[in-house]
């Protein structure tokens, strides 16, 4: 998008991708996009779990049960991946209330856990078939949605959804790019295709493909779909600014944790 793509609507991973269009994009975004729709401009969210195979083998309940030696684990590469980025600040988030909010004692259990990862794929779907086609893995870590969509891809029969203790909610959000759509002369069908996503239809159709509606009356419609859940924000992190330099940026704290991984393979 910032070099160039020329897209209407926006949507991915994270709030933080979506400001650095606003940000390095000439006239894309405003500054304000996430507060032009509502639930900051996520009409619908997710969160973080396991996928074990059939029976779950190894015993897999919670993160602890990630860092175990004899456990392999499949998540992506959090330098590349948004979806791989809540994955990490779940884990991390759950090792920070485990040991009292000790960084050094998190940090220790992010390396156990990433020394556990025997591959790095660059995004989600990579992972799910790294874990479900290849075979590699005791435990892919990804979206709820996703965990859906493998069951559904290959086969109920061979998998099986674990929710941890605690995880994070992830907010997928949209915006109209305004300085494309305005050249388009399409912002008002950008706007309220976007606007479209938070009625009644797009919110149960949401649900259909495992997403969580923000809308409550389509949540309590999907009945046991969506388990409840102990669920961090991206606030606990200082927002994604702060999370983005302290663990993710060259230097940041997922190099460090990675580079010791690496020793202790």
């Amino acid at each position: 998008m910032i070099d160039g793509l020329q897209a209407d609507i926006v949507t991915l991973a994270l709030a933080y991708d979506i400001d650095a269009i606003a940000t390095n994009g000439k006239n894309l975004i405003a500054a304000d996009w996430q507060s032009q729709l509502p639930h900051n401009s996520a009409p619908f969210t997710s969160t973080i779990v396991f996928v074990v195979k059939k029976g779950n083998p190894k015993g897999i309940k919670d993160w602890d049960d990630l860092v175990k030696k004899e456990v392999q684990v499949i998540t992506p590469n959090p330098k590349t991946s948004g979806g791989a980025r809540w994955n990490y600040l779940a884990a991390y988030g759950y090792a920070l209330k485990a040991h009292e909010g000790d960084d050094t004692k998190a940090k220790d259990f992010m390396v156990k856990l990433f020394a556990n990862v025997p591959v790095l794929d660059a995004g989600a779907r990579g992972a799910t078939t790294t874990f479900a086609q290849r075979g590699i893995g005791d435990v892919l870590i990804t979206w709820e949605s996703e965990a859906h969509l493998a069951l559904r891809e290959f086969g109920d029969d061979r998998f099986d959804i674990v929710m941890p203790s605690l995880s994070i909610r992830a907010e997928p959000p949209v915006a109209v790019v305004e300085g494309v759509a305005k050249r388009h002369k399409t912002q008002k069908l950008a706007r309220a295709y976007l606007d479209y996503l938070y009625s009644d239809a797009a919110q149960a159709l949401g649900a259909k493909h495992f997403y969580r509606p923000t809308n409550k009356a389509a949540f309590v419609a999907a009945g046991d779909m969506f388990p409840k859940l102990k669920m961090l924000t991206i606030k606990d992190f200082g927002g994604w600014a702060t999370a983005q330099k302290t663990h993710f940026n060259d230097d940041g704290l997922f190099d460090s944790i990675s580079m010791q991984a690496m020793k202790n393979r």
